[in-house]
């Protein structure tokens, strides 16, 4: 429309009237912008952190731990799988909510310094992008190894399974294809896009580890 409005949609005697964003499974996944900035916020508001803070004086850093996973990093690492190639705009919300997080475990103040080393050697967190990545690879080996869903298998087809590049180098070292997308920013960020371009770039002692 021009004026950049929906019509309704009737179906029967009921009227569906359009909105701005749509939410699947709990992410408000699509937008006008194709963005992903609501979801971010509605994920920073859910995720109690700043209650937290307010009441750790009276937990024990067990129960703050326990508190800080149920609330927090468990809300932030849900389908995360869509940042892939986000933004670091929209990743860098979520970073902010994780580092709060981080401090209300270990009960430091917000210009306290050494919060990397906190997060990565003492609470042994990942960071956002790196918590995207690791989930990004875990789906697809799932998807290769017949553990995951047929419509998410179907997005990766091996080099070597493919006639005319049986020849490639590529073929032996169990790459996957990557379809081809017009858009890079929001063709990558698709997961049959974003799935084989981290896959590609695994190394290879990694893409053969025994599921046990």
């Amino acid at each position: 429309m021009e004026d950049g409005s929906f019509p309704s949609l009737q179906l029967g005697g009921t009227i569906i009237a359009p909105s701005q964003h749509v939410r699947v499974l709990g992410v408000d996944f699509f937008s006008a912008d194709l963005s992903l900035e609501k979801h971010v916020s509605n994920v920073s508001a859910t995720c109690f952190h700043r209650r937290l803070r307010h009441i750790r004086r009276s937990l024990t850093s067990e129960s703050a731990t326990t508190f800080v996973h149920a609330f927090v990093t468990s809300r932030v690492d849900y389908c995360n799988v869509v940042f892939a190639g986000a933004p670091k705009i929209i990743t860098n919300k979520l970073q902010r909510v994780l580092n709060s997080a981080a401090r209300v475990v270990s009960g430091t103040r917000k210009f306290d310094r050494g919060l990397g080393q906190l997060m990565h050697t003492e609470l042994h967190w990942l960071d956002v992008l790196k918590r995207v990545k690791y989930k990004l690879g875990v789906i697809t080996r799932r998807c290769l190894y017949g553990s995951a869903p047929r419509y998410l298998a179907a997005c990766f087809v091996p080099v070597s399974t493919t006639a005319y590049r049986q020849h490639l180098r590529s073929a032996a070292g169990y790459q996957l294809v990557i379809p081809s997308h017009r858009l890079t920013t929001y063709g990558r960020r698709a997961f049959s896009v974003a799935g084989p371009m981290f896959w590609n770039l695994l190394p290879r002692n990694l893409l053969f580890l025994d599921d046990h």
